[in-house]
């Protein structure tokens, strides 16, 4: 291995410890049999797992964030599709390039901008506190990445598959179910997998615009911090990560079981 070979894998050996290190030291204190988080761990425990189903509070707080995450998944995915499927192929017009524009924003304008905003806004249509108004909320910032995945995926589409089943006789509608969405499906569903994830982790539009009885699990962690840290917090952490370790799993498995059927049709 050359010099820059093995520089290559020293800085991402440390990319990675500096980025799973703050992990590795939080994580264990999920398992503590004490009410502080701290080390040595004396004995080990699932106490606050238990806790986590049997108090009424955070046990809520995981349905909120199930329920909210599946519409927000739900939503953002088919605009965020029909927006890809919309913008596609527009690069030229000034117009379109806008309408991109406008799709991304959320991912840089501020949280807090949009949760006053939103406030405002659900407070005069009555969806202040209420689960849709968090689902709207969510799926304000969950939709551009389902935009950048599916736009991803149909950029590498090859037009002459759409053009040769339009000449053999398929209305567009056809085209569109029987074609190009079975091959954007890598980009639809990666975008879903992101939508859920950033639902489930959002706290500042939540604050905003969810009543107690939407308190979701990220909300519910906050709260717990500025009020009383236990490690019921380490759980919930590790919860969110073993969730998300799934969702990617998954995410690949889709990936490497469409691969073959592709290219056996």
């Amino acid at each position: 291995m050359n010099v820059l070979g093995f520089s290559k894998v020293v800085f991402g050996l440390a990319a990675m410890l500096f980025l799973l290190a703050p992990l590795a030291a939080i994580l264990p204190l999920a398992f503590t049999d004490s009410v502080f988080l701290n080390y040595p761990i004396a004995s080990y425990s699932t106490r606050w797992f238990n806790e986590l189903v049997t108090a009424d509070v955070w046990r809520r707080s995981i349905i909120n964030s199930l329920i909210i995450g599946f519409g927000t998944t739900v939503l953002a995915t088919v605009l965020g599709t029909l927006a890809a499927l919309g913008l596609r192929r527009q690069e030229a017009s000034w117009l379109f390039a806008f309408a991109r524009t406008a799709f991304l924003l959320p991912m840089v304008v501020p949280a807090v901008v949009l949760g006053v905003g939103m406030q405002l806004m659900f407070a005069r249509y009555n969806l202040a506190n209420s689960y849709l108004g968090v689902i709207i909320a969510h799926t304000v910032i969950a939709v551009p990445f389902v935009v950048i995945n599916v736009s991803a995926v149909l950029q590498a589409i090859e037009p002459r598959l759409e053009q040769a089943a339009a000449s053999l006789g398929a209305a567009p509608p056809t085209v569109l179910a029987r074609v190009t969405l079975p091959l954007a499906a890598p980009g639809i569903i990666s975008g879903a997998v992101f939508a859920f994830a950033t639902s489930l982790d959002e706290v500042v539009l939540t604050l905003f615009v969810a009543g107690p009885n939407q308190r979701t699990l990220a909300r519910q962690m906050f709260s717990s911090i500025r009020e009383n840290i236990s490690p019921s917090i380490a759980a919930a952490a590790l919860i969110f990560i073993l969730g998300t370790i799934a969702a990617a799993t998954v995410l690949n498995v889709l990936r490497r079981y469409r691969k073959p059927a592709r290219a056996v049709s």
